[in-house]
């Protein structure tokens, strides 16, 4: 308004662009004073805003109301980053804070305890470099950190550690490394007796296997009155064959769970062989085969054998001999996946998480009956777990069940 009243006196004096020079060099002098106070004011922000009018007097409330609201968020900020650092700081297991980088921000007192990294020298420096082990740097710089990852004990570390990721605002990550040695050792003292065991027992198994074998070749009027027991001792020492034998398997596969897979498996010839075996076994049951997906996955081809072999014969075993077992071998949402299915009476939802326990029966009559030893579908389910797969087990109490290996997809796509 000042500038167009000064234009409009200059246009009456016959000096407009005098006028006109006089009034915009004030307003620019005037709006390089505020500018300076705006300087001056931002550089000192607990400092309050500078008085003034009109559009410059607006301007300072909006940027001081911003100002306000800034120091509130970052204070909440801060007292929420505190009492996270608090609460992590009294933790017994490592807790590890890395921005987008992967470098060390933050760290609590057990990470010096049990990994000698210290929030005093450590921070700033890249945590691969002070956990040096490949699996972890390749765990820490993959998208998904759903399974923990175990790092057993080495010549240099005799600890055994887990380790999970969490990650949180713009790229930075949480990690949690927990000390899990009894854990391992308790595991592989398990190992080792269950093996043991099983080799222990393979021997006088054999003797006795002999010696039923001699008696029931002898001449039909001397066993005559034991033939009923030595046919039940000679059932019994088949069932212990085929415990030791899972035992065994099981237990090779454990002790090489976490072992990298690199042979490409074709699933489909290798389900297809295996159906046509059990077919030409149980010829007088149906077994339909559906294969639409011709791809290949890394694994062992001994193991996932063991695992398809499992999961159909056991749908052989607990269903009707009139009905028939379906096997189809498929992409579905994107991941190879293995379908078995019966039509036998069903599992109870309240069995099914413990069906892949080793020894557990949902029917232990029922399992006598059938021959079973109780370690097939634990068996799968490690075959599973170290070929990154998952083992889905869906069933109706009188329909039937599906069980399912869910494969990550990991050489070819579907």
């Amino acid at each position: 308004m000042a500038i167009l009243s000064l234009g409009v006196f200059g246009y009456w004096f016959g000096h407009f662009f005098v006028f006109l020079t006089i009034a915009l060099s004030t307003v620019l002098l005037y709006w390089g004073v505020q500018l300076y106070r705006v300087e001056r004011w931002l550089g000192d922000p607990e400092s309050a805003p500078p008085e003034a009018r009109g559009v410059w007097g607006r301007l300072f409330d909006h940027i001081y109301r911003l100002q306000r609201q800034s120091l509130e968020t970052q204070d909440r900020l801060e007292s929420s980053l505190e009492y996270l650092q608090d609460s992590l700081r009294s933790l017994r297991d490592v807790a590890i804070i890395t921005d987008p980088r992967g470098n060390i921000v933050w760290a609590n007192e057990a990470a010096k305890q049990l990994l000698n990294i210290s929030i005093d020298n450590d921070v700033g420096r890249p945590l691969v470099n002070l956990i040096r082990s490949p699996s972890f740097s390749d765990y820490l710089s993959a998208s998904d950190h759903t399974v923990p990852l175990r790092l057993p004990p080495t010549p240099e570390q005799e600890r055994c550690f887990q380790v999970e990721v969490t990650a949180f605002g713009d790229g930075d990550r949480l990690i949690f490394v927990k000390d899990i040695t009894e854990q391992y050792k308790l595991e592989m003292m398990r190992r080792d007796f269950v093996g043991n065991v099983s080799h222990e027992l393979r021997t006088p198994l054999t003797v006795l296997k002999g010696y039923v074998e001699n008696l029931q070749s002898l001449d039909p009027s001397i066993t005559e009155k034991i033939e009923r027991p030595l046919v039940q001792m000679d059932m019994q020492v088949v069932r212990m064959e085929v415990l030791l034998k899972d035992l065994l398997w099981l237990s090779r596969i454990e002790s090489i769970e976490h072992s990298d897979k690199t042979s490409s498996v074709d699933m489909g010839e290798l389900i297809n062989e295996l159906v046509g075996d059990l077919r030409a076994a149980w010829p007088d049951r149906e077994i339909s085969l559906s294969r639409s997906f011709d791809g290949l996955i890394l694994g062992d081809p001994m193991e996932l054998h063991s695992a398809v072999s499992n999961l159909i014969v056991n749908a052989l075993k607990y269903s009707d001999s009139q009905s028939p077992v379906d096997v189809a071998w498929l992409c579905e949402d994107g991941q190879p996946t293995l379908h078995v299915s019966d039509q036998g009476e069903g599992i109870d939802p309240i069995h099914i998480p413990r069906l892949t326990e080793r020894f557990y029966r949902v029917d232990k009559s029922r399992s006598q009956k059938t021959g079973g030893t109780g370690l097939g579908l634990a068996i799968v389910k490690h075959v599973a777990l170290s070929h990154n797969a998952e083992i889905v087990i869906k069933s109706q109490v009188g329909a039937g069940s599906t069980f399912s290996l869910v494969f990550a997809p990991n050489v070819s796509t579907c």
